[in-house]
C-alpha cells in the first residue's frame, strides 16, 4: 500500500485524491496520537490557504478531532509558518496547515506540526497513518461521548501575533524603501502588508485579493512576470513574492532580474557575517544549489554543507549540527534564529534587513554571486518506481556526465508531490545543457510513460 504521507504531508486533488472523508479520519487519528499521554483532550491548531476547498477540509478535521475528543483553535487564513509559531508559542500539543503550497488551487493538502513547531518525523506520521487504516477499516476507535467531545474555537485574532513577532525578527526600519510585494493571492495576502507597513515601508501590494481560484494563478513565487514588470514601471527598490502558503520567498531587484533562494542566502550570509551571527560560518544547502552559490559563500569567508532536495533535509542537518541559516533555491529558507520551518515573510523581512543595513542596490548584493547556466526539465510521468534502476535512463546520465566533465554536473531526481521526474544540468554553455537534458528527458519519456 502506497504510503500516505508523502514528503510535505498528504497531498492530493481536492474531493477526488483528499477527500473531507480522509481528512476527518486524520483529524480523529491525530487527537487520538496528540492525546494518547495526557489526562486532559488535546488541542490542535487548524489554518489554512486561500483555496476554495480549505474550509471542508478544515471542517472535516475539526470534525474529526472532535469525535475523538480533542479540541480545536480555528485560525483561519494564515501562512503555514504562522500556525508552526503559534503552535509552540502557544503551548499547542499539535498544529494542522491545510495547504498545497504552490501547486494549483483545485489541488489541497494536509500537514502537521508537533508541539515544538517542526514538522512531525516520518516515524510519527506513520503512526498516525496507522490509525487512519485501522478506522478505514472500519475498527472502533474510541469515540468521545457526553461532555468528554471536543470544542472548536475560532482564533482569528493569534495572526496578529504572528504578524508583531516576524515585524520583530528585525531592528531596522524600511522607512523610504520602496517595495512591490506579490501575495500569490494565498495566505500571506492579509498577514505581509501588515508586516511591512509596520516597518514603515513605501509598499505596492499585488495579487492580494483571493477569491478560492486564483491562488498562485500567474504570480507568487512560481510566475514573476507581474511583479517583475510592476517592480520596473514604479521604480522600486525591490520585489518580493511568496508563493500560496507562503513558507517561500523568492525577489527581484531594481532591474527586474531575479533574486532566488541561493542568491537570498549569500545576501543574507554576508550580512550575518558582518554581524557575528552566523553558526560556524556555514550555510546549508541543498544538491540543487548553484556552482556558483558555493563559490560565493567561499569568497564571503563562509562554508557550505550540502542535503538532499527538500527544506526537511536542510533542516534536519541545521539541528544536528547547530547551524542557523539554510535553505533551497526554490525560496524555502530556514532561519534557525526565528523559526522553526521555512518561512517566507521572515525571510523577506531579513533580504530587506540585509539591503538597508549595506546601503547598497539589491543588484549590488544579489551580484556577489555569479550564476552557472543551469536549467530543469520537469518530465510528466505515468509511474516514478523505478527509474533509478533503468540502465537507458542511467547511460543517458552518464554520457551526459561525460559530456560536461569537471566543468558541471546533472542531478535527476523523482518529485516528492508530483507526478514529475526532474532533470536538471549545470555547466558553463546554454545550448549544451539544453541539447543534454532533452535527451536524458526523451529517455524518461520512453521508458516512464
Amino acid at each position: 500500500m502506497t504510503r500516505l504521507f508523502g514528503t510535505d504531508g498528504v497531498r492530493g486533488e481536492a474531493n477526488t485524491d483528499l477527500t473531507p472523508e480522509l481528512a476527518y479520519r486524520l483529524g480523529w487519528a491525530a487527537a487520538l496520537y496528540f492525546g494518547r499521554d495526557k489526562n486532559e483532550p488535546p488541542m490542535i491548531y487548524i489554518g489554512r490557504d486561500t483555496r476554495l476547498s480549505g474550509k471542508l477540509f478544515e471542517a472535516a478535521l475539526a470534525t474529526g478531532i472532535c469525535s475523538a475528543g480533542g479540541r480545536c483553535e480555528i485560525i483561519g487564513t494564515c501562512p503555514t509558518p504562522a500556525i508552526a509559531y503559534l503552535t509552540k508559542q502557544q503551548d499547542a500539543d499539535a498544529g494542522i496547515v491545510i495547504s498545497a503550497s504552490h501547486n494549483p488551487f483545485q489541488d489541497n493538502g494536509i500537514k502537521f506540526f508537533g508541539a515544538d513547531g517542526y514538522k512531525l518525523p516520518d516515524a510519527v506520521e506513520d503512526e498516525i497513518e496507522a490509525l487512519v487504516r485501522r478506522l478505514e477499516a472500519g475498527e472502533k476507535l474510541p469515540r468521545a461521548t457526553g461532555r468528554r467531545i471536543g470544542d472548536i474555537t475560532g482564533r482569528r485574532e493569534y495572526l496578529v501575533r504572528y504578524i508583531n513577532y516576524v515585524a520583530g525578527t528585525t531592528t531596522e526600519r524600511f522607512d523610504g524603501m520602496k517595495i512591490v510585494l506579490d501575495c500569490a493571492n494565498g495566505a500571506a495576502s492579509e498577514a505581509m502588508p501588515k508586516v511591512l507597513a509596520k516597518l514603515g515601508a513605501d509598499v505596492t501590494v499585488i495579487h492580494a485579493t483571493p477569491n478560492g481560484v486564483n491562488i498562485n494563478e500567474n504570480c507568487g513565487s512560481t510566475h514573476l512576470e507581474s511583479l517583475i514588470d510592476t517592480v520596473k514601471k514604479l521604480g522600486a527598490d525591490i520585489g518580493i513574492a511568496h508563493d500560496g502558503d507562503a513558507d517561500r520567498c523568492l525577489c527581484v531587484d531594481e532591474n527586474g532580474a531575479v533574486i532566488d533562494g541561493d542568491r537570498i542566502l549569500v545576501m543574507c550570509a554576508q550580512d550575518m557575517i558582518k554581524e557575528g551571527s552566523l553558526k560556524d560560518n556555514t550555510v546549508v544547502t541543498t544538491v540543487m544549489a548553484n556552482i556558483g552559490f558555493h563559490k560565493a559563500i567561499e569568497a564571503a569567508g563562509a562554508k557550505t554543507v550540502v542535503t538532499g532536495v527538500g527544506d526537511r533535509y536542510v533542516l534536519e542537518n541545521m539541528l544536528a549540527n547547530g547551524y542557523n541559516l539554510g535553505g533551497e533555491q526554490s525560496g524555502h529558507i530556514i532561519f534557525k534564529d526565528f523559526a522553526t520551518t521555512g518561512d517566507g515573510l521572515i525571510t523577506a523581512v531579513q533580504v530587506l534587513t540585509s539591503l538597508k543595513r549595506s546601503g547598497k542596490k539589491a543588484s549590488d548584493l544579489a551580484g556577489l554571486m555569479k550564476s552557472y547556466p543551469q536549467l530543469l526539465v520537469n518530465v510528466r510521468v505515468k509511474s516514478k518506481d523505478g527509474w533509478e534502476d533503468n540502465v537507458d535512463i542511467r547511460e543517458a546520465v552518464e554520457k551526459g556526465e561525460e559530456q560536461l566533465g569537471k566543468d558541471g554536473r546533472i542531478l535527476v531526481r523523482a518529485s516528492g508531490t508530483e507526478p514529475l521526474i526532474r532533470v536538471m544540468a549545470e555547466g558553463p554553455h546554454q545550448v549544451e545543457l539544453e541539447t543534454i537534458c532533452r535527451t536524458i528527458a526523451d529517455r524518461i519519456k520512453q521508458v516512464q510513460g
